[in-house]
């Protein structure tokens, strides 16, 4: 019961990453460079102290192989969702979001000349379905095309970020590396496009970074040894579902049968993928 609690905790903080953002961005001056600048720093600010802390003073892994990658797919991510949330529901995002890492992370293994089974395949298209039917002809005021570009833009980074970083000997170590690696990146979109900051964007924004994102992460790093792979990604089909709720509750976000529609195909296919 204990693991199933800190599992269901950690989705809500990942499904509150979109409901975070997309609640920053609605109506009080703050942009969304300003706001992707502070969780970066904040997020990479609580989990260097974590790291620190866990590894007893002797730091973290600056010089690991592809650091500087890590780092860069990291911020295309962490970007590409502040932007695309000006004009995407937090539901519609997150839909994107995780049908876009699960398509990019198909694409790697196929490139890498893994051995890709059939149901794989499967899932693949139907989650690719999904999104067509999330963005294609008829779409309309659903879904905005420049958000939705953004946001696959944020999906293709995560993923590629997630496929350099298996089998890292020192997750924690190295996702504080890269989110410290990652703040020139967003101090450069914040001086390009600067926009604007509340307290309260603020405030939103280091619940982002140090609450739902690196409080987030280390949990799940913790979580995840006991998992099985195929549990741990079945359980983040709830993430997009619960960020749907969020959405709808707390920033009054409608629900269309379209969006029904797109979840479930691209539920349904991450689901075939992940099964054995």
């Amino acid at each position: 019961m204990r693991l199933f609690l800190l599992t269901t905790l950690v989705m809500i903080a990942f499904a509150a990453n979109s409901v975070l953002n997309r609640m920053a961005l609605l109506g009080d001056g703050t942009g969304p460079a300003a706001f992707a600048l502070i969780r970066l720093v904040s997020g990479a600010a609580f989990l260097l102290g974590l790291a620190h802390a866990r590894r007893g003073g002797s730091g973290v892994p600056w010089r690991a192989p592809r650091r500087l990658w890590g780092a860069a797919t990291l911020a295309i991510y962490v970007l590409g969702f502040s932007f695309a949330y000006v004009t995407l529901p937090a539901g519609v995002g997150a839909l994107i979001l995780f049908g876009g890492v699960q398509i990019t992370m198909f694409l790697g293994a196929v490139l890498g000349g893994e051995p890709v089974p059939a149901l794989r395949w499967i899932g693949s298209g139907v989650a690719f379905g999904g999104l067509v039917v999330l963005l294609g002809p008829g779409a309309g005021a659903d879904t905005d095309l420049g958000g939705a570009l953004l946001m696959a833009a944020a999906a293709a980074g995560w993923g590629a970020y997630s496929l350099l970083g298996r089998g890292g000997a020192d997750p924690l170590g190295a996702t504080a590396a890269n989110f410290a690696l990652a703040v020139p990146a967003g101090l450069l979109a914040f001086a390009l496009l600067p926009g604007g900051i509340s307290w309260r964007g603020a405030a939103l924004a280091v619940a982002s970074g140090a609450v739902t994102s690196g409080a987030g992460y280390a949990l799940w790093y913790a979580v995840l040894p006991r998992l099985a792979a195929s549990v741990a990604a079945v359980a983040q089909l709830s993430v997009p579902v619960i960020a749907v709720a969020g959405g709808v509750v707390l920033l009054g976000e409608a629900v269309s049968l379209r969006l029904v529609a797109a979840a479930a195909l691209v539920l349904a296919g991450i689901a075939i993928s992940v099964r054995r």
